[in-house]
């Protein structure tokens, strides 16, 4: 079977981003998958092309995408954001993406990130670096928390979950230059790779939140775990801590999870 190259991830991306520019600022459909939890019917529209043209291009792939769970079978695993910022989308706020990653033999292969909004498409291949458009990215050398600008996000549960990351905010907020909250998991993980930010940190994310950009913070020399250090921060339940080396040393530090 012929696997998918970066610039085959990279057109997808591209032409599924072109969905959600193409539908920002209109009425939209706004259902609710939980009290805060919104879905529209871009993210929808977006899932169905990329889940369609990826399986007439590469019949054996499984998918574990957002809107539609698991499913499929193949050598291949795609794991699909196609809205990641949806609660920004849906009140036109200009922060979102899609976000692809492909998968096999055990680990993520290809990643790509699109912000339409910006134009800008990050993207990596494992063991060949990281890029924003042909530019290649390279996480900071910032050392110390108290030099550092980090950005997390919050589950949806927060209004009830005993561990809402709250507390974790006002630890890192009284240690640090700044905590930043954007509302796209993915885009966290590339403003690292891209040294926009120093660290981030989230809980209770997904998969699909997580394959493309993790792999294009670590292409781009983040440390990139879960919130107890180990490596594999896409099994559940999902967290993850991205960093420089040294700065992620002092994060890691300061969750003591």
């Amino acid at each position: 079977m012929t696997h998918p190259s970066i610039s085959d991830i990279q057109s997808l991306a591209r032409a599924a981003g072109k969905i959600l520019r193409d539908g920002y600022e209109t009425d939209h459909d706004v259902q609710l998958k939980g009290v805060i939890d919104l879905v529209t019917e871009i993210d929808h529209k977006s899932e169905k092309f990329l889940i369609e043209e990826i399986r007439q291009r590469w019949p054996s792939s499984r998918f574990v995408a957002e809107e539609s769970g698991e499913s499929g079978s193949g050598e291949l695993t795609w794991y699909i954001d196609p809205l990641d910022g949806t609660v920004n989308y849906a009140h036109g706020v200009p922060l979102f993406c899609v976000s692809i990653a492909c998968a096999w033999d055990g680990q993520t292969r290809l990643g790509a990130v699109y912000d339409p909004m910006r134009d800008e498409l990050f993207s990596a291949e494992r063991g060949r670096g990281a890029q924003v458009n042909a530019r290649p990215l390279k996480v900071t050398r910032v050392a110390a928390l108290e030099k550092s600008l980090l950005v997390t996000g919050f589950p949806y549960n927060t209004w009830t979950a005993k561990v809402n990351n709250l507390e974790f905010f006002g630890r890192f907020a009284r240690q640090t230059q700044g905590v930043r909250r954007l509302g796209s998991a993915a885009l966290d993980l590339c403003y690292v790779a891209a040294g926009r930010f120093d660290g981030y940190w989230e809980l209770s994310l997904q998969p699909w939140d997580l394959a493309a950009g993790g792999l294009i913070a670590e292409e781009a020399g983040a440390r990139v775990t879960n919130l107890q250090g180990g490596d594999d921060y896409l099994s559940p339940p999902p967290s993850v801590l991205a960093a420089g080396s040294e700065l992620h040393k002092k994060m890691l530090g300061v969750l003591e999870l």
